[in-house]
């Protein structure tokens, strides 16, 4: 199991002193794999990395100024300086020179109860990234009165990622590649945090459209009461899935729509997404025909453990040809009628998903 931090507070500042206090080996570790990669892959000291990072600030204070606090609070807890913490929370739109050489990986799904043996709806993914920030991955609950309380998957001093909250609500996101954006925006993880601090899904999809993001990600959003959507998400403009037969899955290539600042030249970057997403498809219709919750949730495990082309398959090991980059850094199935939360601590091939301590519908204590 990742390491659990667990804040509960009125106050977005000691929100992210708590956060920051309890995360601080794994803030240290993020702090240190960026400031490697952004240096010997873009050439860009960390440095000038944390002087750019403030650029940000007025459009996310104009989106969502608590987080801003809270961010200030992850930095006083951890003992890093606050532009650090900035830049964790940006490291996507930050990049120069593309450090990362490809989108944030990721195959998301989302399963309604008439796809589900147990009548269940599900939601999780598994989230796919560089070698060596797994050692950063955290469970996060964040519990603030007046608001859902919330449990996520993130890298350490991070505001928001994918995960769920107490009104039945999921986020899932994968990274979609377009060589545009990358302009004046909000970076991803408070566009993540703010639709998952919402207690219905029509403020949720408000939150995204109120929002101009910095570059292209795609959000599937989860309800426990048996709706699903898929927003494919770009700076100017969003194209719209919705589940067949109860069952959406997406992984890195655009589905809904080819944005047209790209359509004479498109090709997804992360080519294995073009296989993953029909891989996970075949493998959880599985579930509509699995005995109880124990055989629907196998059957989901065994989709999120494919080996099909690896070690670029839904499963994602390194690959000693491209250097071993990337890697599962965590696997989530997420039981939105339970309210249950079971995390693989890496590839899911390898480790079992259990379930988190916390419940989303019970009360932080």
């Amino acid at each position: 199991m990742p390491p659990l931090v667990d804040v509960d507070s009125a106050d977005p500042r000691e929100r992210g002193r708590q956060y920051g206090e309890q995360a601080r080996e794994q803030v240290a570790v993020s702090i240190a794999f960026y400031r490697e990669e952004f240096e010997t892959k873009s050439g860009l000291p960390w440095s000038d990395v944390c002087e750019r990072a403030p650029r940000w600030l007025p459009h996310i204070e104009a989106f969502t100024p608590e987080l801003v606090d809270e961010v200030r609070g992850i930095a006083e807890g951890a003992g890093v300086r606050f532009e650090e913490v900035l830049a964790l929370n940006g490291r996507g739109e930050l990049r120069k020179g593309d450090p990362f050489e490809r989108p944030e990986g990721c195959t998301s799904f989302s399963l309604l109860g008439t796809a589900t043996g147990d009548g269940h709806v599900y939601c999780g993914q598994n989230w796919d990234w560089r070698v060596g920030t797994k050692e950063s991955v955290v469970m996060l609950r964040v519990s603030q009165p007046a608001k859902p309380t919330i449990v996520m998957q993130v890298e350490a001093g991070q505001v928001g990622r994918h995960g769920a909250n107490s009104a039945g609500l999921g986020l899932n996101a994968n990274g979609l590649e377009a060589p545009f954006g990358f302009g004046p925006g909000i970076p991803q993880p408070y566009i993540r945090r703010r639709i998952l601090e919402c207690s219905d899904l029509a403020s949720a999809l408000t939150a995204v459209h109120q929002a101009r993001p910095a570059l292209c990600t795609n959000l599937v959003f989860t309800h426990r009461d048996g709706f699903a959507i898929d927003l494919e998400t770009t700076p100017e403009r969003h194209g719209v899935m919705y589940p067949t037969d109860g069952l959406l899955v997406h992984a890195n290539a655009f589905l809904a729509f080819v944005p047209p600042q790209v359509a004479d030249s498109y090709r997804p970057s992360s080519v294995d997404s073009l296989y993953r997403a029909p891989r996970l498809e075949r493998a959880l219709r599985r579930a509509r025909d699995a005995s109880g919750t124990a055989g629907t949730r196998d059957a989901i495990a065994a989709g999120l453990a494919d080996h099909f082309s690896h070690p670029d398959g839904v499963c994602t090991h390194p690959n000693p040809n491209d250097g071993g980059k990337w890697e599962t850094v965590a696997s989530a199935i997420v039981d939105l009628t339970t309210g249950e939360y079971l995390v693989a601590d890496g590839n899911p091939c390898e480790h079992a998903h259990e379930p988190l301590p916390w419940n989303l519908y019970e009360e932080a204590t």
